[in-house]
């Protein structure tokens, strides 16, 4: 099958699409684009800047990647997005490139869902396997690790980072960084326990959520200063990488942890 431009549609001389790319009516692509094989674009859908998206992507109605980023310090450098694969971008989501005063590059890793209205903001880094529900919102320079679920109305404040397997319930508001494998919620979020469901729907080991567990108590629930707490748990020399993880974490957060 062969690309399938709508004659509404205005793709820029430049861009590059794959094999077997859809692009809907009245959607524009950008010179600087290159859109990989399969992927599916909508009406209305905006696609601008030095954007990378890869393949069997589907992009729904009213969606604008690679706009500039909604920061002060932008002067119209080439900053670049980069999306990877078999990612869903549900109606009305916005994600913005990068700024030069980071690494000039927002990327997105594969395998992600993103319902409507979700807002990406500059030189932000997401990994893979996410699921953020409708109105979910990342300020600049944050950092999502693999298989993290972002309920609705979630804020993520700039530069907060996000660990591996972690869930904020609705309306979280997050102003610290989130450890990995946590459960959270609260406006501002505070931890309920680790994220158990989550973690046994992708196959962790009882072992590991029995070490999580444990180290969970030890962090917040034992009364020890963090300090106390991490110097407990690396005295255990526990077994479980997951909790080795959760400890370097911990140690390396520049703006400190949720309590």
């Amino acid at each position: 099958m062969t690309t399938a431009i709508h004659p509404t549609a205005i793709i820029e001389p430049g861009a590059e699409l794959g094999s077997n790319v859809s692009v809907g009516p009245y959607s524009v692509i950008g010179s600087n684009v290159t859109i990989g094989d399969g992927t599916q674009i909508a009406a209305h859908v905006v696609v601008e800047g030095h954007t990378s998206i890869g393949e069997n992507n589907k992009i729904f109605s009213f969606t604008a990647l690679g706009s500039e980023p909604q920061s002060v310090s932008y002067k119209g450098e080439p900053t670049q997005t980069v999306i990877g694969d078999n990612n869903t971008f549900r109606e009305n989501i916005t994600v913005n490139r990068g700024t030069v005063g980071d690494e000039g590059i927002t990327q997105i890793g594969s395998n992600n869902l993103f319902m409507a209205y979700v807002h990406i903001a500059h030189d932000c880094r997401l990994g893979s396997g996410l699921l953020f529900s409708n109105n979910a919102s990342l300020a600049g320079h944050v950092r999502v690790a693999d298989y993290v679920v972002l309920a609705g109305y979630t804020l993520v404040h700039q530069f907060v980072s996000i660990g591996e397997h972690s869930f904020c319930g609705v309306n979280t508001y997050c102003t610290l960084d989130i450890p990995p494998y946590m459960l959270v919620a609260g406006n501002k979020a505070i931890t309920h326990g680790i994220n158990v469901r989550g973690m046994r729907s992708r196959g962790v080991s009882k072992e590991d959520l029995l070490e999580l567990k444990r180290a969970y108590k030890t962090i917040y629930r034992s009364g020890h200063t963090m300090v106390h707490a991490i110097a407990e748990l690396e005295a255990k020399s526990s077994s479980s990488e997951m909790v080795a993880r959760l400890v370097e974490f911990i140690k390396a957060s520049p703006r400190g942890v949720i309590r």
